[in-house]
């Protein structure tokens, strides 16, 4: 199973827009994730509906953020984004009758969800503003020249 990148993407995406003056474009966005416009506004769109964002058309449009970071948490955006799976495990379907299977199964599935629990509880702490805090510690310790982000 491939890995889900979304929720990644659009915190990496939503810290570039607070520290930008001017509104991203579906364009500008999906060149810095190396992806079609389309699926930047299809995953925008969820953000806009909560709330997070807003978008413009026309010249001079795009999107800009509604909300400061500090009022954004990670599982804000994981919301926003559909939530996506967590965990690439899970329980098998091959023998549903197997009592081997079947207690397997329920064991993976006590476990996974008390890890989702505490996955999501994390997600909940932590704001956006704290992770662009850490990025500004990081890039105030390097020169401006050594910086590579694609933005």
């Amino acid at each position: 199973m491939r890995n889900d990148s979304r929720l990644s993407r659009m915190l990496h995406v939503l810290i570039h827009m607070d520290r930008h003056e001017h509104s991203a474009t579906s364009e500008m966005i999906a060149k810095m994730l190396n992806t079609n416009p389309v699926v930047v506004r299809r995953t925008m769109a969820g953000l806009r509906e909560r709330g997070y964002v807003r978008s413009e058309k026309g010249h001079g449009g795009g999107w800009t953020l509604v909300r400061p970071l500090s009022e954004i948490t990670l599982l804000d955006v994981y919301n926003a984004i559909g939530e996506p799976h967590l965990f690439a495990i899970g329980p098998a379907d091959d023998q549903p009758k197997c009592l081997v299977e079947q207690a397997v199964n329920a064991a993976l599935e006590d476990a996974m969800k008390e890890a989702q629990a505490l996955l999501l509880r994390r997600l909940s702490s932590v704001t956006l503003d704290e992770i662009a805090d850490d990025f500004e510690a990081k890039f105030s310790a390097l020169s401006a020249a050594s910086y590579s982000c694609a933005s």
